[in-house]
């Protein structure tokens, strides 16, 4: 069977660029900051994920040195927050290049955190406050800086509606994560009838 081949560097030759749509769909990191001066922020990044169980690591790229990750330099801190179905328009306000508080643009209540400054998206259905661990530029091949910059942060509290657990566990399916595809507006959910389960193999 033919396949299509190309060399990034050099075009993909499609209608849109395959690389998002196949590394997908990827969890969004719904940021949450303050800046030195106590502004608020919110931004979602599609380049998102957990990186560490213990202490539980979390880390986002952003394309390009913006105010997330500006203020996340500036103050050490951040909050993650779910996007569910119900959240996803709002969600999306808060995409657009604006110097205007994205909370009260997008209508969304902020409640404060515990531990950190940075406030959390209320009707969230989990949240993480986090502290900064690390902050660096991706580089290429040729080791160039590539203008992306990836923040990691240690999760030091967590906040879980209480209609999410069943029997203790985590109920991703009831959670109804949101999560980005390729192309420019792709979405997808999670639906129960979707999981297989498999235990893992003993040596």
């Amino acid at each position: 069977m033919s396949s299509h081949f190309y060399r990034p560097g050099q075009g993909h030759g499609l209608p849109h660029d395959p690389f998002n749509a196949i590394v997908g769909p990827r969890p969004i990191g719904w940021i949450a900051t303050v800046d030195a001066a106590g502004a608020r922020n919110l931004a979602p990044y599609s380049f998102f994920n957990a990186f560490n169980y213990t202490p539980p690591i979390i880390g986002f790229a952003s394309i390009g040195w913006k105010d997330t990750v500006a203020n996340c330099a500036a103050t050490g801190e951040f909050t993650w927050n779910l996007v569910d179905r119900g959240l996803l328009e709002q969600m999306n306000q808060t995409c657009a290049p604006t110097d205007e508080d994205e909370f009260e643009r997008a209508g969304l209540e902020a409640a404060a955190s515990v531990e950190v400054a940075a406030p959390r998206v209320a009707a969230a259905g989990v949240n993480f406050e986090c502290r900064v661990t690390q902050q660096l530029e991706l580089a290429d091949v040729q080791g160039d800086g590539v203008g992306t910059w990836v923040t990691f942060g240690e999760v030091v509290a967590v906040h879980i509606r209480e209609d999410l657990l069943a029997d203790g566990l985590f109920d991703t399916a009831a959670a109804q994560p949101m999560l980005r595809a390729g192309g420019p507006s792709a979405y997808y959910g999670i639906e129960a009838s979707s999981r297989v389960d498999l235990a893992r193999p003993r040596a």
